[in-house]
């Protein structure tokens, strides 16, 4: 499992809440079921949900956290290893 830290100053709420590590993504589970399209993938690191980043026009991910309050998201994409805290608005990295 992978344990994240904060990229930077600043303190995440969240970093003992999360239970899983990314992997990657092959699609995003919410624009597949719409028809549309994404630019880069985001993994839930609360339920594993997969959801598109805000530069996709649907940014299924954010709504998911919206919907969810699940606050921890991981880049679903081959060679990236950051997360993102949108109730602490931080950049998390691998420990």
């Amino acid at each position: 499992m992978t344990q994240w830290q904060v990229d930077g100053s600043g303190g995440c709420g969240h970093l003992g809440d999360l239970p899983v590590a990314a992997r990657e993504a092959d699609e995003c589970e919410d624009c597949v079921r719409e028809g549309s399209s994404w630019v880069h993938l985001r993994r839930c690191l609360t339920c594993d949900h997969v959801g598109c980043c805000d530069s996709s026009p649907r940014r299924h991910a954010t709504a998911h956290f919206h919907a969810s309050s699940h606050p921890v998201v991981a880049s679903g994409e081959p060679r990236e290893h950051w997360a993102w805290c949108y109730a602490d608005e931080l950049i998390l990295v691998p420990r």
